[in-house]
């Protein structure tokens, strides 16, 4: 079985802004992610990105502009020798629809877990609001809740 690191999107890998991050002009990638992200993979973590779309089921923007903004983040951490092993992503929103991908709810790490085959126990993930360490507790993943847009380095760097 492998181990990940599963991984909220805004506030940990790019800048919270505090309203949707949804433009290219807006998305900015944090200063540690490439280093962090490029040690846990050294340490032989599967790199998984776990995120709430929400703005999608409000109509705020769709799924092609939360898909270009992915492409935008994998090509420039590609370019620091990092790549995603995948990125899910709940488009739904409460105020909209009921659904069990949500965080706080845990169907996206648990289809990550069953597809790659990955031991929750020897995997974390890093969240920046309540709902990511309450999902990642569902599958009995580590959670490290951080401050946003604080960096995540420090807490790769402390994983076995």
């Amino acid at each position: 079985m492998k181990k990940a690191l599963f991984l909220d999107r805004d506030g940990v890998l790019n800048r919270e802004r505090g309203d949707y991050t949804y433009t290219v002009e807006d998305f900015e990638v944090l200063p540690d992610v490439a280093n962090a992200l490029k040690l846990a993979r050294e340490k032989g973590y599967l790199l998984i990105i776990i995120s709430n779309q929400g703005g999608i089921a409000k109509g705020i923007y769709n799924q092609e502009r939360v898909e270009q903004l992915h492409d935008l983040m994998a090509d420039k951490l590609a370019k620091s020798g990092v790549h995603f092993d995948e990125i899910y992503y709940c488009h739904h929103h409460n105020e909209v629809g009921k659904c069990l991908c949500r965080k706080p709810h845990s169907l996206m790490l648990e289809k990550a877990i069953a597809r790659f085959d990955i031991d929750a126990s020897q995997s974390v993930m890093i969240g920046d609001s309540q709902r990511d360490m309450d999902a990642a507790a569902k599958v009995g993943v580590k959670g490290f809740l951080i401050e946003s847009n604080s960096g995540i380095l420090q807490i790769v760097e402390s994983l076995k």
